[in-house]
């Protein structure tokens, strides 16, 4: 008798009939797929007609692409390659085997239906007891633009570029027009490219900083980051005390200054109700951020430079401007309020609830850089980032009740 398992690479089964008998009942797989099921993804249906070959089912789609974001893969070729070979994507693509570009052609057709699902993630968990707004921390992350250094030119020059493509279009287009009446479209383009070529725009630049452009990614901008200036996009998160992102956006701003008053506006729409204290770091201060919260009735913790520099140092922080005093009420009663045990503690708990998210994102999940160009593409690839989060978070959660 052999003291070896039997092997036999050829055999019949060479994987279970049952997939739970080797990933086991409680697989985050079979979690997602229950979680995915109670959605309504009429949203993603109406987008197709009722003629043409037959499509992808968008609950399958979904699916694949949330549990490839639980895993950090946000790659189309390995998120096909992984479908292929992997027994939980197998799984939940019922067999199915999408390709690379059908995987990202789902993305770019269905971005406001997934801003849709996010919602539906958020609703689903305070129905389940999470997200509670009685503290809602606010901060923001600079993540990497899938963009060229070495395609970066001058903002006059990347006019020159641009104009000179949009002659090009307009060229190959009179050509093709002049060779068939009836044909709209260039001779060696594609529609896409034609389509994105024509609709180039020389991007709005801040006013302050560097006006460089970059011609791979022309939406994204120089952000300032612990390692130097860096291409790149900002995206803003707002969490719960139990760690449920409630909010989130992806901008292009270079400081967050403007950023408090939105955010809190977006938690509002996406809970249908108002967080009772906020707390942000010090980039998030300014005076319209503190009136508007004062009269919307949220208790907020955001201090200026100078005392969050007091509350690193224990040196006392002094006024603003030349005369060294704060004029505005709301100013003076901010500070007063963090300088007290209460306010203090409220505003060191901050860290505490957001920083871990931006870890598990960044660090176990690979959002330092985005994948895809344009503010929209890394606006949908950064919310289902955050939609996968979520999920993880809720099925966590239920796990341990």
């Amino acid at each position: 008798m052999s003291r070896f398992f039997a092997y036999d690479p050829n055999q019949a089964y060479l994987l279970p009939p049952n997939v739970k008998d080797v990933l086991g009942g409680e697989h985050l797989c079979f979690r997602l797929q229950a979680m995915v099921e109670r959605f309504d993804l009429s949203q993603f249906e109406q987008a197709y007609g009722a003629e043409g070959r037959l499509a992808y089912p968008p609950s399958m789609m979904l699916k694949v692409w949330l549990y490839a974001f639980c895993l950090g893969v946000n790659s189309t070729r390995r998120l096909e390659r992984r479908i292929q070979e992997d027994l939980a994507f197998r799984y939940l693509a019922g067999g199915l085997r999408p390709d690379h570009k059908t995987l990202s052609e789902f993305l770019r057709r269905h971005r406001r239906a997934i801003n849709d699902v996010f919602t539906q993630v958020v609703q689903m968990a305070r129905r389940a007891g999470m997200g509670k707004l009685g503290h809602v921390a606010i901060d923001s992350t600079r993540v990497g633009a899938n963009a060229s250094r070495w395609k970066v030119v001058d903002l006059e020059r990347a006019r020159q570029q641009w104009a000179q493509d949009r002659r090009l279009v307009r060229g190959f287009q009179q050509k093709a027009s002049a060779q068939d009446p009836e044909e709209d479209g260039g001779v060696s383009l594609s529609p896409e490219q034609q389509h994105a070529l024509a609709e180039q725009t020389v991007p709005a630049l801040p006013r302050k900083g560097r006006q460089q452009v970059s011609l791979t990614d022309p939406e994204s901008r120089f952000l300032r980051t612990g390692a130097g200036w860096q291409l790149g996009y900002t995206a803003d998160v707002a969490v719960s005390d139990d760690h449920l992102i409630v909010a989130t956006r992806v901008t292009q701003n270079a400081t967050d200054n403007g950023s408090l008053v939105p955010m809190v506006e977006e938690v509002e729409r996406q809970c249908g109700a108002r967080p009772e204290k906020v707390t942000g770091d010090s980039g998030f201060f300014s005076g319209r951020a503190l009136q508007a919260m004062r009269q919307q009735g949220v208790d907020l913790y955001v201090p200026d430079n100078n005392l969050k520099h007091e509350m690193q140092t224990g040196e006392r922080a002094r006024g603003i401007g030349k005369h060294r005093r704060i004029r505005d009420p709301e100013h003076r009663r901010m500070r007063a309020k963090l300088r007290t045990r209460t306010g203090r503690k409220i505003y060191q708990r901050r860290q505490a609830v957001v920083e871990p998210v931006f870890g598990i994102l960044k660090e176990q999940r690979g959002m330092r850089k985005f994948r895809r160009r344009g503010l929209a593409a890394v606006s949908t690839e950064w919310m289902l980032a955050a939609i996968a989060y979520n999920l993880t978070r809720i099925a966590h959660l239920a796990s341990r009740n």
